[in-house]
C-alpha cells in the first residue's frame, strides 16, 4: 500500500509500523529503503528474508541527527566528525566502532556499524516521529528496497512492484541522488572509501583534510559494507560496458538486424536497426546517477535482453556511476 509521505498521518502510521516490528518502504535522497527498527532483531530478520540477503551482509542504520550516534557508536574520530559536520544530513555513511549491544542483527556479526543521516524530508520526518514514540525507535536499518543484487528502486512504484501491496510504502517522489550513499570506513585511523557515491573522494578530502584511501590500499581488516559485492545492482538483461568506438563497431556489425538491445550512450552513434533502442546518457555525472536505476528498469520493462552502456569517464565525479555499472556488468 502506497501512502503520501508528505502527510503527517502517513508519517505517524509509518513510525507506528516500525515500532510494531513491521517493514516499511522508506524514501531517501539516494534510493528507497526497506526499513525496520535497527534494535528489533526479529524485525531486522524480516529485511534479510524479504530481500533474500545473506545474513552476514550488514545493513546501514539511519538516524534523525548526529545526537543519535552515541546510541550506536562508541567513538567518533576527529576526521569522522568533520565529515558529519560537512555532509550530514546527506548521502554519506560512516562505518564506526559499534557499542556492544547496539544494532546487533544489522551489522552482520561485526563490531562496527554503518550510520547515515538522510536528508530526504519524508525520511527525516519518520525518523523524528520514531524518536517521539514510547518506547522510542532510535535508528532504522534500511537497505535498498529490492531483491538482493537487483536494481535499486528510486520511486515508490518500484518498491511496490518489487514487494507487492502488502508492504506499506511512503511516496516521497523520485529520489534526488539516485544511487546509494558514499561509504567511508572510519574504524582504522584514516578514512577509507568502501563505496563511492555522490559525495566524491575530492569532497571528502576537502572536508577532513585527508584524501581517503581505497580499500585496496588498506585491505587488512576491511569491514564488510552494503553494496560492495562484485556483482550487484543488476537488471534482468545482461549489461556490457564499452567505449564509444566499441559501441559503434558493434552496431555496424549488426547493421539492420539487431534487436532486443538497449544502448545507453553519451557519444553520438549511428544505428539502422529498428530493434535497437538508443537512449542518451546525460553529460553530467549527477544527472546520470539520478536516472540510472530507473533507466535500467525501463530497459527491462521494454524487453531488452542486452544492455550496452558507454563506459563513464575515469574521473572522481563519475566514480559512483562507474562503480554501479561495473557491478551490474559483473552480474551478467
Amino acid at each position: 500500500m502506497i501512502l503520501d509521505g508528505t502527510l503527517d498521518a502517513s508519517v505517524q502510521a509509518a513510525a507506528a509500523a516500525l515500532q510494531q516490528g513491521k517493514l516499511l518502504g522508506l524514501p531517501t535522497e539516494t534510493v528507497y529503503g526497506l526499513a525496520a527498527d535497527s534494535d528489533n532483531d526479529a524485525a531486522v530478520a524480516q529485511i534479510f528474508a524479504a530481500k533474500g540477503r545473506p545474513a552476514n551482509h550488514p545493513l546501514i542504520v539511519h538516524v534523525a541527527d548526529s545526537t543519535a550516534i552515541t546510541r550506536y557508536a562508541k567513538e567518533v574520530p576527529v576526521f569522522a566528525q568533520q565529515l558529519i559536520d560537512a555532509f550530514w544530513p546527506g548521502p554519506l555513511t560512516l562505518i564506526l566502532p559499534r557499542l556492544p549491544q547496539a544494532a546487533r542483527a544489522s551489522t552482520g556479526g561485526q563490531d562496527s556499524v554503518g550510520l547515515r543521516c538522510p536528508s530526504h524530508p519524508v525520511a527525516h520526518a519518520v525518523l523524528l516521529a520514531c524518536q517521539q514514540l514510547d518506547p522510542p525507535v532510535w535508528g532504522v536499518s534500511a537497505p535498498s528496497a529490492n531483491k538482493f543484487g537487483r536494481v535499486s528502486p528510486t520511486t515508490a512504484q518500484h518498491v511496490a512492484a518489487e514487494f507487492g501491496d502488502d508492504l506499506l510504502v511512503l511516496d516521497g517522489g523520485a529520489c534526488e541522488v539516485g544511487i546509494e550513499s558514499t561509504i567511508v570506513d572510519c574504524t582504522r585511523g584514516v578514512p577509507v572509501l568502501l563505496r563511492p557515491g555522490a559525495i566524491t573522494r575530492d569532497d571528502i578530502a576537502r572536508a577532513c583534510g585527508q584524501r581517503p584511501l581505497s580499500k585496496e590500499e588498506l585491505s587488512a581488516d576491511t569491514p564488510r559494507a552494503s553494496g560492495t559485492l562484485l556483482a550487484h545492482y543488476a537488471p534482468n538483461a545482461k549489461v556490457r560496458l564499452m567505449d564509444a568506438r566499441q559501441l559503434q563497431s558493434a552496431l555496424d556489425i549488426l547493421g539492420s538486424e539487431g534487436k532486443n538491445i538497449a544502448v545507453y550512450h553519451r557519444s553520438p552513434l549511428k544505428c539502422t536497426a529498428k530493434g535497437i533502442m538508443l537512449r542518451a546518457m546525460p553529460q553530467q555525472a549527477l544527472a546520470t546517477a539520478r536516472e540510472l536505476f530507473g533507466m535500467l528498469r525501463d530497459f527491462d520493462n521494454i524487453g531488452a535482453q542486452l544492455i550496452w552502456i558507454e563506459t563513464p569517464p575515469d574521473s572522481s565525479d563519475w566514480e559512483g556511476v562507474r562503480d554501479r555499472l561495473q557491478r551490474a556488468a559483473a552480474a551478467g
